[in-house]
């Protein structure tokens, strides 16, 4: 079997498991656009991969997704260098989420902390300024879900222990989640896209 072959297999077993949690990720969705709607914000978390995720999933609710319609509102943790490299040389690594959250986050907030082990500092310290400001938190996992899943208020674990096939379900979630809020908030025409 070609790698191309073995990680094809590996992702369509992956997504075949999916179908078992639409309930929980619509859960997911509707949180957010409650928040939304009442004026919050959701903001986004992550390392490596997952920071490109985080970047991706803020910027497809700032921009659209599908339609046109008006900038919903999002950020990610994960852009600004100035704040990422001045927390971890002032404050260590392990703060440069739970410190940009505490300055920006707001109490009705939504945090979206992805992880594809469950178990980074940085983001296990996020999660705890969110709790200490009122600020729902979902975790988007994988393998078992580490310590995170334990933390967040609500966690989605990808069903799979290998980490690219984790991040292909996490990008799948967000353009469903996105798609879900838009429905929710009224914009969008799902049913032809």
């Amino acid at each position: 079997m070609t790698i191309f072959e073995k990680s094809l297999q590996q992702h369509v077993e992956t997504f075949d498991r999916l179908a078992a949690m639409e309930a929980s990720v619509a859960k997911a969705a509707a949180v957010c656009a409650d928040a939304i709607a009442k004026g919050n914000k959701v903001i986004f978390c992550g390392n490596g991969g997952s920071a490109a995720d985080s970047q991706h999933i803020a910027a497809e609710l700032v921009g659209r997704l599908v339609d046109d319609r008006r900038a919903l509102p999002a950020l990610s943790l994960t852009t600004d260098t100035s704040a990422l490299t001045c927390i971890a040389n002032d404050y260590g690594y392990d703060h440069v989420f739970a410190r940009q959250l505490s300055g920006v986050g707001q109490a009705g907030d939504v945090l979206i902390a992805i992880s594809t082990s469950g178990n980074s500092a940085n983001i296990l310290n996020a999660v705890e300024v969110a709790k200490s400001k009122g600020i729902y938190s979902i975790g988007w996992l994988g393998k078992d879900g580490g310590k995170l899943a334990h933390q967040v208020d609500w966690p989605l674990i990808a069903p799979s222990n290998i980490t690219a096939r984790i991040q292909e379900v996490h990008i799948f979630w967000g353009h469903v989640i996105c798609a879900l809020i838009e429905k929710q908030l009224g914009y969008g025409n799902w049913e032809s896209a």
